[in-house]
């Protein structure tokens, strides 16, 4: 005797359709187009989620070096500063300094001058 699927298929179907939404044209029509479709764009997204990570980091350090250039110190120098005056402060504190507060960051600044 054979099983039919009728009923789990299209629950199964449907609910991988679902998540294929906003894909181009067959890719989101199709079950075994979305599928294939699907697969590669999860292992994107586990991919991106980790370099998001990388990339906040350089836009931090690139905000940080322009900040510190201003108030005439490389950004090398600058962390090696922090590091001997034991500022604790992380590279997204100090980027959001760097865009929004340029007075606190040119104090920070000099304590980092001030100790190497």
């Amino acid at each position: 005797m054979r099983v039919k699927t009728g009923v789990v298929r299209r629950r199964r179907h449907k609910k991988l359709l679902k998540q294929a939404r906003g894909f181009f044209s067959g890719r989101r029509k199709h079950f075994r187009k979305a599928k294939e479709q699907l697969e590669r764009s999860l292992v994107y997204a586990y991919r991106d989620r980790r370099n998001k990570k990388r990339d906040f980091r350089r836009l931090w350090i690139t905000r940080i070096n322009a900040a510190c250039r201003l108030n005439n110190i490389s950004y090398s120098k600058f962390i090696h500063g922090l590091n001997k005056a034991g500022i604790e402060l992380d590279r997204k504190i100090l980027a959001d300094m760097a865009m929004n507060d340029a007075d606190a960051f040119k104090k920070v600044a000099e304590a980092a001058k001030t100790a190497i």
